[in-house]
């Protein structure tokens, strides 16, 4: 047998088990941040003026994107609403279905998809600098607070600047603490 083919078949074999293995620690990843959103939406804190309650769901969200990516961080969040969905008690205070989604926080639950692609978008595989990861996550923190302020708006008749006052202003400051804390975590994890 010719050198060079048995060395093309050895670089291909191996191209394949790294693909497996690429493969395999993405769906791991998926999977623990499924465990970690559920379990952040027991960390919670409810507010007496507000139906949205304090969770540590959004610092699982978008560290889910920053470390899985765009598409496994947006896989984790599908597979943690699906949980939901289908009658697992992993929204906030143990609460499940699907009605859960279209109710006035439901909007938060639908933002976290879209978190977890554009921070995942924004930071996955590149060299940046705390500034940069710091304002990434600022930016999947506000796109949670957008779909929950749609839909939150909803039920208050349209009321737009009642729905921001009740849905993002008291979280403003608890969700800056989670973003210093994401944004430490993940340049620890990345030296």
């Amino acid at each position: 047998m010719d050198n060079s083919l048995i060395k093309g078949k050895i670089v291909s074999m191996a191209k394949q088990e790294v693909i497996k293995s690429t493969v395999l620690t993405k769906a791991l990843g998926v999977v623990i941040f499924i465990i970690f959103t559920a379990l952040g939406a027991y960390i919670y804190l409810p507010l007496p003026f507000t139906p949205v309650p304090i969770t540590l769901q959004s610092f699982f969200v978008i560290l889910s994107g920053a470390i899985l990516g765009p598409g496994a961080g947006f896989l984790s969040q599908l597979g943690y609403l699906s949980l939901g969905v289908v009658g697992l008690p992993v929204f906030s205070a143990g609460r499940a279905g699907i009605l859960h989604l279209f109710g006035p926080t439901g909007g938060y639950l639908w933002g976290f998809l879209f978190s977890a692609w554009l921070v995942g978008k924004l930071v996955y595989r590149k060299r940046r600098n705390c500034f940069f990861l710091f304002s990434s996550f600022v930016i999947g923190i506000f796109t949670i607070y957008l779909f929950g302020i749609i839909q939150l708006s909803l039920f208050l008749k349209g009321d737009f600047f009642r729905a921001f006052s009740l849905g993002a202003l008291p979280f403003i400051f608890p969700d800056l603490l989670k973003i210093l804390l994401a944004t430490w975590g993940y340049s620890s994890l990345k030296k």
